[in-house]
């Protein structure tokens, strides 16, 4: 098939290259001709697991392209994704005008029938105001459909080729048969493509997102209170996840979620609802706790330190709002870093993909070590806030040797409380007994 994708974000450029992996044309548009020209030469301008390798591998073969011309790239092909940005306006709710946007440019471009599919995460009812803006002035036959992602970062090109499930939203049969068609090579193993209503593949992918945020916000209400009074979160998260009704996944305390999803996604749904009279009270709280979720760790901090964190020297490993991803949107590491300057502490920092996109919002109010263990020189504790898997064995009689002082808050609970207190550490976790060694 002959596949066109406007936009060359997260979720466009893995739509783009993992459709042409499996033997499709396909032509990714934006408007960024900086950003065409490094995808055009093979440099993937994220950082994902094995995409570069995929894109460099159907450049080669042909399979894909990228241009800034939205009418030739249409002008050739059958489907058209639109992978457009979403973000929340200023009351929450998500703001549609790069789809509507594309949408309008594409009523003038249509010259044969053509499959519109919205690949962003958008509110309800969206695929009837995009029909509605491209039929004011097309007189071709279109159909558009819903198709929302479920890409996690950090696995997208698997979750991609290898999908649990893929929605489907469209009212035609000729557009079913189209998407069956498409997606045929990515379901071979029998896991399904769901078919609906547009309006309900669309609450699909809000619903997944707000309910795993609060499955996640819940488990760290959990941790809060098991802190109060002595149990040991890891135990009880073990003794729920084997309920089969429940399940081990997004059961593990933290800092709070972030990213490009959750928040926004949470907050357009809660919006979304409010704006029809149907409260989600539920996800009013999520989006309260998660907040406070964000920077639990600093009064833990403040404790240990006398109450003040004034002029401290403090090693943050993990800065991403989750491993294997450059991400920080959201992430909580920036609630805690801008906690801890206010508090006029000194930080030095480090991520293993996620130091530069720190440094643009940043800049130089922290110190940026090369390695992790460089991070923790000298320092008095240290804070984790990112669990990626380079920390999760370190050298610790190392890390004793180097650090001021052995102490660290663990805010993805990477170690065993046990251990700890066996190596010689001060170990501050989430919803477990702190070690306290002097």
């Amino acid at each position: 098939m002959n596949i066109t994708v406007v936009g060359t974000g997260y979720v466009g450029i893995v739509t783009g290259t993992c459709l042409a992996e499996t033997g499709n044309k396909v032509t990714c548009v934006d408007i960024d001709a900086t950003k065409v020209a490094a995808y055009s030469s093979g440099k993937v301008q994220i950082y994902e697991p094995h995409l570069e390798n995929l894109l460099v591998r159907n450049l080669e073969a042909g399979r894909i392209d990228f241009t800034t011309d939205l009418a030739s790239a249409v002008a050739k092909s059958s489907i058209v994704f639109l992978a457009l940005p979403t973000p929340p306006g200023e009351n929450g709710s998500a703001d549609l005008q790069y789809i509507l946007k594309v949408a309008e440019d594409l009523s003038g471009i249509l010259d044969k029938y053509t499959v519109i599919v919205d690949k962003s995460t958008v509110p309800v009812g969206t695929a009837d105001k995009i029909r509605e803006v491209i039929s004011s002035k097309c007189d071709v036959e279109f159909d558009v459909v819903s198709n929302p992602e479920f890409l996690r970062e950090g696995f997208a090109v698997d979750d991609f080729m290898k999908p649990d499930r893929v929605v489907v939203g469209c009212s035609s049969d000729r557009s079913r048969a189209v998407m069956e068609e498409l997606y045929k090579p990515f379901v071979r193993q029998g896991n399904p493509v769901i078919f609906m209503d547009e309006r309900s593949a669309e609450l699909t992918k809000y619903a997944a997102n707000a309910f795993l945020a609060t499955k996640i916000t819940f488990m760290n209400e959990v941790a809060n209170y098991c802190k109060k009074v002595g149990a040991d979160v890891d135990l009880v998260r073990r003794g729920i996840g084997t309920d089969s009704r429940i399940g081990p996944r997004f059961l593990f305390p933290g800092m709070g979620y972030g990213g490009s999803c959750f928040p926004k996604d949470v907050q357009a749904l809660h919006r979304s609802g409010r704006e029809v009279g149907s409260e989600f009270s539920i996800l009013e709280s999520v989006m309260a706790v998660n907040e406070r979720q964000k920077i639990m760790m600093l009064p833990l901090m403040k404790d240990h330190f006398g109450g003040s964190l004034k002029g401290r020297k403090i090693a943050i490993w993990g800065l991403s709002f989750k491993p294997e991803t450059d991400d920080i949107r959201q992430a909580p590491s920036l609630d805690m870093i801008s906690a801890l300057l206010d508090a006029g502490a000194k930080l030095t920092v480090y991520d293993p993909e996620a130091m530069d996109n720190v440094k643009k919002v940043l800049g130089d109010k922290l110190k940026y070590a090369q390695r992790s263990t460089e991070a923790i020189h000298g320092a008095e504790a240290l804070l984790i806030c990112t669990e990626w898997a380079a920390f999760r064995n370190p050298d610790f009689n190392a890390m004793k040797s180097s650090m001021m002082n052995p102490v660290i808050f663990d805010g993805r609970n990477l170690y065993e409380c046990d251990k700890m207190k066996e190596l010689g550490f001060t170990y501050h976790s989430v919803g477990r007994e702190a070690v306290i060694c002097t």
